[in-house]
C-alpha cells in the first residue's frame, strides 16, 4: 500500500449550495468550511467529500460526450421510487438512462450519479 485514500475532490460553482445536496442525500455532516472550499463526511479524521469551488466550471452533458461527466457517485437506497422523490426535492433532475436496478440523476451543479438497488 502506498497510501490511504483521503477524499473526493468535486469541481463546482458553488461549494455551499452542492455540499448541502451531498449532505443531506448521505447523511454526512459538514466537517471543514472556508468558503470556497467545503468538506463533509462522517467525521473530520474519516475521509470525506469536498466541494471546491471552479472559476470556469462546465456542466456534464450527460449522456453526451461533449463534456464528460468527470466523477460520479453511486448512492444504495432501499426503494427507487422513494430515493427518486427525496432527491428530486433536494434540487436533483432526472437523466437519461438507467435500468431495473439503478436510475440516473444529475446533482444542482451537473454531475451525475445515480440510485442503486441490490
Amino acid at each position: 500500500m502506498i497510501g490511504k485514500w483521503h477524499g473526493l475532490i468535486i469541481d463546482c460553482p458553488d461549494p455551499q449550495r452542492l455540499s448541502a445536496f451531498y449532505r443531506e442525500l448521505l447523511g454526512m455532516v459538514q466537517v471543514q468550511d472556508d468558503g470556497d472550499w467545503v468538506v463533509i463526511g462522517d467525521a473530520a479524521d474519516r475521509p470525506g467529500i469536498a466541494f471546491q469551488q471552479a472559476e470556469v466550471y462546465r456542466t456534464p452533458t450527460w449522456p453526451d460526450p461533449e463534456v464528460h461527466q468527470q466523477m460520479h457517485i453511486d448512492v444504495r437506497v432501499d426503494d427507487l421510487d422513494e430515493g427518486e422523490r427525496a432527491v428530486l426535492e433536494l434540487g436533483a433532475r432526472r437523466l437519461e438512462g438507467g435500468g431495473e436496478g439503478f436510475r440516473v440523476f444529475a446533482d444542482p451543479a451537473g454531475h451525475p450519479f445515480c440510485l442503486v438497488r441490490f
